[in-house]
């Protein structure tokens, strides 16, 4: 899914969603969120990732960026909340797994939003529950595309 492709689906503004109440096709988008450094700062001290394009300007700029770079997986655990976030919501009971893509960076002072659209679904065989996938879309103020990917989330039916 790009940025620009031609949504056929209904949009989806509705909480509570379950897996009878979407379509393949369907879409929604999430809010934005500002990526300053203090969350970069949380992130690298909570896992420990201390690479320096993270931790420090100079770094950053000797790598060839204007500012220090966010965590590829800080900018997707942010994606996953702000999916929760959304007017769109699933009756999920977990996700089953992440096929993403970092494309461009995300620098300190970004904000950033996903476009997510139902790419595909499945039933189970529990009968009160189906597996949706998800195709998102990161970008970033300018528009730019930084992660896209898909992710398996296991819904109530």
């Amino acid at each position: 899914m790009t940025q620009d492709e031609q949504l056929t689906g209904r949009r989806l503004t509705a909480a509570g969603l379950r897996y009878e109440d979407v379509a393949i096709g369907d879409w929604f988008e999430t809010p934005e969120r500002l990526v300053g450094i203090e969350l970069i700062d949380a992130f690298a001290q909570l896992t420990g990732d201390r690479f320096e394009i993270h931790m420090s300007e100079e770094a950053a700029a000797r790598h060839g960026f204007r500012a220090r770079v966010a965590h590829g997986l800080l900018v997707l655990s942010l994606t996953d909340g702000l999916k929760n976030q959304a007017e769109a919501r699933f009756v999920a009971v977990a996700s089953l797994g992440w096929n993403f893509r970092f494309e461009k960076p995300v620098l300190a002072g970004d904000t950033i939003k996903a476009r997510i659209l139902i790419t595909n679904k499945r039933t189970t065989s529990r009968p009160g529950r189906g597996i949706l996938t998800l195709g998102l879309v990161v970008s970033k103020q300018t528009g730019e595309i930084v992660q896209s990917g898909e992710n398996q989330l296991m819904v109530y039916r």
